[in-house]
């Protein structure tokens, strides 16, 4: 199975705002007592494009955005980073934001240690290097050494590494790095004894690692056919294929595996059993709904079969050994469920049995080590860990150390021990050792901190939405909070393809806490929080539920006493730009800024980009009449109207965002300048190489969050000083 090593050492999983962070130093006693004048935005050339979506003709004056290639759209770009950089170099204390961000990001992080023969594997920042470096010691008390160090690979810490994995036998290391953000990645091989670079080089990969076979004499990984110069960071990405690449062996000669000729937009990806007698081949038509395929390569020529048929329901392997197979899914089981299956029989779905059911809970993920399976669940956004033999014995809960969010719990057969993060909103993670013998967990790392945690505290409320559904919102706050409506609030959202907020740390937090703010963080319906239910209570014709959930979240922290619609910002990145910019126009007198990253802003064409179609399953298309209607209902960039008031607004994204084009923000940005029917900015920060958010330079995101939190204290009126 593939490498389950923690490459960020802090984040759970890769959504854009757990790659928010920030660090600390002072500002004397700085208010908003001045007023600040916007420069004039530039003039957006707008054209005569009209499309006819059956029947309703929709206007798109600034099609010509779309091309990342042309000098009008490069012209525009630095017009609009221009005015951006002069408003917010007039805001007094945004050099000292940045310095506090430093002081906060400024600590160690470490990752969860993988073993890999006589050796601890581990990621680990000493405070604000770029990207963290690949640790190796013998034993848990050996001395460190540097392993690989991403850093290295370019001169601003802008190629970062999206993943790595080890051969079975422990002999090579596989890692795909990125450039510049982009989603294209290039694997190489290095030999772990020497740490010698070998000359493999695997190019055009997207959204794929390398997979080892069983013997460890190659890995199997997807790609797609190199893209038209020139679209390279916008075309649409189709025919995603799955090869076989022998060590020593050029890529031209690996071998195709699997190929799909008739079906374009899906992705594929292939591994093996850890025996070796089993390869195979998942494929998906977006975010969910998976397809299972597998042949037994015992048998010479054989093909292959079906396992699971798509695309309704989703099915991971756990792990697979003796013809045996344990399967994760959401099949019958909107909470999800473990199944064995006998893949030695002609139809293995006809052998299933539940070897852990259903629970009134969420079964967040699955994994397996040390002979057990170890299940997180989340009970009310937070999580508990349950270790049960593969039978479906229970042996004992963990006894986690304190609430929060956990990951980790992985490894192999062979091991005793396995390894897990806990994290909450107000420390980063913390790294414990899991005896699985006695159940016994012992910590192995706990960060010093710039900062006392002790000050802060977070609450789990529950609010209405507008159709009556009960909505869980965490609240994180300084413990002496005073609700007297005027406390500055960052509400933020994501609502989607069935990813979770639960507990994790950011230094944001900090910088936002110390000036009295608070941190909302509403469960929106969308995400997983409770189940495969809340996640489809949120989708296609219901996304509508999840902006309304955010809109309540808003409405209960102005009722409540906690802000007031003067003291509160909204943000969310990738589709939680989209949720910001839906809610910002269908509620613009509700919140005084908004903070839509790397948002899908375009509705009606997100799908025509890169791996856009991948989210029609989340979303609904354009293309499809009755789709059409309820997407373009809130679809934000069309929502706009002209003559309103709408909030402070600095709209951000990157040039070589090759997931949510930037295309999408350059047109709303444009449009929403266009419509402001007041004197409160409208601004777009368009950073360079970079890309959706993974891999960011520490350098760069502390660029961003001083820019960001600067904008969003003056817009709300918040007087900033790092001395109280």
């Amino acid at each position: 199975m593939q490498s389950m090593l923690d490459i960020s050492g802090i984040m759970k999983k890769t959504i854009y705002f757990f790659l928010l962070g920030a660090v600390a130093i002072g500002c004397v006693d700085c208010k908003n007592n001045m007023k600040i004048k916007t420069k004039p935005y530039p003039v957006a050339r707008m054209d005569s494009t009209v499309d006819n979506y059956h029947g309703t003709l929709v206007a798109d004056p600034y099609r010509w955005m779309e091309n990342d290639q042309s000098a009008e759209v490069a012209e525009w770009v630095a017009a609009e980073n221009e005015v951006t950089n002069d408003y917010i170099s007039q805001i007094p204390y945004r050099n000292a934001v940045k310095e506090r961000l430093t002081q906060l990001w400024n600590y160690p992080k470490e990752g969860i240690p993988e073993k890999v023969g006589d050796y601890y594997f581990t990621f680990r920042n000493d405070g604000l290097r770029n990207q963290s470096i690949l640790y190796r010691q013998k034993g848990l008390d050996g001395t460190p050494e540097v392993f690989l160090d991403p850093n290295t690979l370019s001169e601003d810490g802008t190629v970062a590494l999206a993943g790595i994995s080890f051969s079975e036998d422990g002999r090579y290391l596989s890692y795909s790095a990125a450039a510049s953000g982009s989603d294209w990645v290039e694997i190489r091989v290095m030999e772990v004894a020497t740490k010698t670079l070998l000359p493999d080089v695997i190019k055009w990969v997207k959204f794929s690692v390398a997979s080892w076979g069983a013997d460890s004499k190659g890995f199997y990984y997807s790609r797609y056919d190199e893209p038209t110069k020139g679209e390279e960071l916008s075309g649409q990405n189709r025919f995603q294929k799955v090869y076989y690449h022998v060590l020593g062996q050029s890529q031209e000669q690996d071998v195709l595996v699997y190929e799909d000729p008739k079906n374009p937009l899906r992705y594929f990806n292939a591994w093996e059993s850890s025996d070796g007698h089993y390869l195979f081949v998942s494929a998906s038509e977006g975010t969910h709904g998976i397809e299972i395929y597998y042949k037994d390569q015992r048998r010479p020529g054989a093909g292959f079969r079906v396992l699971f048929p798509g695309f309704e329901y989703d099915y991971g392997m756990v792990e697979c050994e003796n013809d045996r197979a344990w399967v994760y899914t959401n099949e019958g089981a909107p909470n999800y469920k473990v199944i064995e299956v006998n893949l030695a029989l002609f139809d293995p779905r006809k052998s299933a049995r539940d070897v852990i059911p259903e629970d009134s809970s969420m079964l967040e993920t699955v994994s397996s080590v040390g002979g057990y399976l170890m299940a997180s669940y989340l009970e009310k956004a937070m999580n508990r860990v349950y270790q049960y033999t593969p039978e479906g014995k229970l042996v004992r809960e963990v006894e986690l150390p304190g609430i929060g969010a956990t990951w980790g719990f992985s490894g192999k057969k062979k091991y005793t021990e396995t390894f897990y993060a806990m994290g909450t909103f107000t420390a980063p993670a913390s790294i414990y050792r899991y005896d699985l013998a006695n159940g016994e967990s012992t910590l192995f790392l706990r960060p010093e901190l710039p900062f006392d945690p002790d000050l802060y505290t977070t609450e789990q409320v529950f609010y209405p939405s507008k159709d009556g559904t009960q909505v869980s919102m965490f609240l994180v706050h300084r413990k002496d909070m005073k609700l007297n409506g005027q406390n500055p609030v960052y509400l933020y959202g994501y609502g989607g393809f069935n990813i979770g907020l639960t507990p994790g740390f950011s230094p944001t937090y900090v910088l936002m806490m110390e000036q009295g703010g608070i941190v909302a963080i509403p469960n929106l319906r969308g995400g997983n929080e409770y189940g495969e239910k809340w996640h489809r209570g949120g989708m296609l014709e219901k996304k509508q539920n999840v902006f309304d959930d955010f809109i309540a979240a808003a409405e209960y922290l102005v009722a409540n006493g906690y802000t007031s619609p003067e003291k509160l910002a909204i943000a969310g990145g990738s589709n939680g730009g989209l949720l910001v910019g839906a809610c910002m126009t269908q509620r613009p007198d509700l919140f005084a800024v908004a903070l839509p990253a790397v948002g899908v802003m375009d509705m009606l064409r997100f799908h025509k980009f890169t791996v856009g179609w991948g989210w029609v399953v989340e979303y609904g298309c354009s293309d499809v009449p009755e789709q059409f209607q309820y997407i373009y209902k809130y679809s934000p960039l069309h929502n706009i109207k002209p003559g309103t008031c709408y909030p402070a607004t600095l709209v951000t994204t990157a040039d070589h965002d090759d997931r949510v084009v930037p295309a999408h923000s350059f047109k709303f940005a444009a449009t929403l300048q266009a419509a402001q029917a007041c004197d409160k900015p409208v601004l777009i920060r368009i950073d360079s190489k970079a890309g959706h958010g993974a891999g960011k330079p520490i350098a760069k995101k502390i660029e961003e969050q001083a820019d960001t939190f600067s904008f969003l204290f003056w817009n709300t009126n918040t007087p900033v000083d790092f001395k109280k």
